[in-house]
This record gives C-alpha cells, structure tokens and sequence, in this order.
C-alpha cells in the first residue's frame, strides 16, 4: 500500500511544515501551490516535498490535480491546517500491512477542531466525517465553489478509521468572521445560485435566529461554553450573509431578465 499525500497551498508558511512533517510517514508528499508570495514551496522543499505549482482552479479541481500528479494509487488528502494524530497514524500504518483484497476502496476520518484555545465537541463540529484516505482509480475530487468532497464510484467499499485529524482552523474569531466575509459566504451563495436554489424574505429574516439555535441547541453547541456561543453565533452570521448574497444574485438576475426582455420587445 503505497500512499502520497497531498496538500495545496496559497501563502501557507506558517502551516506547511507541520502539515508535512503530519504525514512524513507517507511515501510521498505533494504540496500543489498556487501562487504563494511567501515562503509555502521553500518550506515544503525542506520537508522533501514534491512541489507543483499550478494556477488556482477550485478546491476540487486543485486536489483533483495534486492526485493526478501523485505517484501512488492510494491519496491521502491533508489541509495546510490539518495534522494527523498518532492514532490516525496507527490506524493507517495497520492498514499497510494489510493485503491489497482486504483493503477498502475508502476510508472516512474524524475531524476535530481546535478554536479559540479548545478542542471543540458539540456545534456540529465533531465529528465531521471526511473521507481523505482512498484509492484514485475509484474516487474523484466534486464540489463547485465551497465544500468540496471525494465522490466514489458506485460499488466502492469504505469503512470509518480509528483517530481524528486534527483541524486548526482560525487563529481567532475575528479571522473566523473575515472567512466568512471574504470566502465562505460568497462561494456558499454562488453554489446555491448555481444549484437552482433560490431564497425568501421570510428566509432573510429568520435563517440567522434558525441556525443559532440549531447550532448551539440542537447540536449542543453548549458543550463548548462561551466557545460554543461563538461557533453558533457566528453560524448564524454565515447563514443569513449567504442569504443576503443570494438574494442579490436572484435579484440582479431577474433584472437581467426584465432589461432582456425589454429590448426584445422594443426591437422590429
């Protein structure tokens, strides 16, 4: 069972080096990086990564581009904020001496956060099922825009491994809040545009008060405390910024729509 990691990259210096050294246990690492003006790609060099430079084409296809350029047919895909416990780590080095008939075709993993100085259990956080261990001939990288996952093909078999991947998403929560400004809330709305979903004024007005109480209640985000409050209200500010866009994009469509129409109408 020969494995290559992967991981992209954009200005990741201050995680790629533990990021690679999570998965020196891996018979190559594949950093792809788009771009990065500081120091990714010399960092990752260091940890003997292979690095691959390409321009950015989305989440799947960036990762769908680092498993083609992999070596291995088995992919391990890793965030530049993510690392690799050491049950994981176990679970994955009893796997390799295991036959190739008795492997899965998949393998989903565990993710757990660390946010402001805890790990997080409730929230809908955890545990936030990923597959990321998979065979290439069987799985490829899907998703538009935001969210992006391994579709397998049908038939395939996946089973669950033991240990979590450790996730070290936000440095505080105020960059939790410009992500969702600048990154979550507008690919969100763009997928659900593209999608064919449409929003409401109803929607506007309750889908914030909604997720917080899912979020914090229903998933007993008070677990987490004041942290947990801060997911949920947080939560509830992407959901109603994503509505918000959405309704801006139906809107500007519609008018696209009407000014369309409107020429036809006024032409011989």
């Amino acid at each position: 069972m020969k494995i290559s990691a992967t991981i992209i990259t954009l200005n990741e210096a201050r995680n790629i080096r533990a990021a690679c050294e999570s998965v020196s246990w891996a018979d190559e690492i594949v950093v792809v990086d788009s771009g990065s003006t500081d120091e990714t790609r010399e960092i990752a060099a260091e940890c003997r990564a292979r690095v691959v430079e390409n321009p950015w084409l989305g989440f799947a296809e960036q990762k769908q581009f680092a498993a083609e350029n992999a070596q291995h047919e088995w992919i391990f895909s890793l965030d530049a904020d993510e690392r690799v416990s050491e049950e994981l780590k176990s679970s994955i080095a009893q796997l390799r001496s295991r036959n190739d008939e008795q492997l899965a075709d998949g393998y989903f993993v565990a993710r757990r956060a660390f946010y402001l100085g805890r790990w997080i259990r409730g929230g809908g956080w955890y545990p936030d099922r990923q597959l990321r261990l998979y065979r290439k001939s069987r799985g490829h990288w899907i998703g538009p825009y935001i969210h992006e996952s391994v579709g397998m093909q049908q038939g395939s078999r996946i089973e669950m491994l033991k240990g979590d991947l450790l996730h070290y998403p936000f440095e505080d929560a105020l960059q939790h809040e410009r992500m969702i400004s600048e990154r979550y809330a507008p690919l969100g709305a763009r997928k659900m545009f593209a999608a064919g979903r449409r929003t409401s004024r109803f929607q506007l007005a309750t889908i914030g008060p909604a997720t917080f109480i899912r979020n914090f209640i229903l998933k007993a985000g008070f677990r987490d405390g004041s942290v947990g409050f801060t997911i949920a209200r947080l939560a509830a500010h992407h959901a109603s910024l994503k509505h918000r866009l959405l309704w801006e994009l139906q809107n500007r469509r519609d008018d696209d729509l009407q000014n369309r129409s409107r020429r036809q109408e006024g032409s011989p």
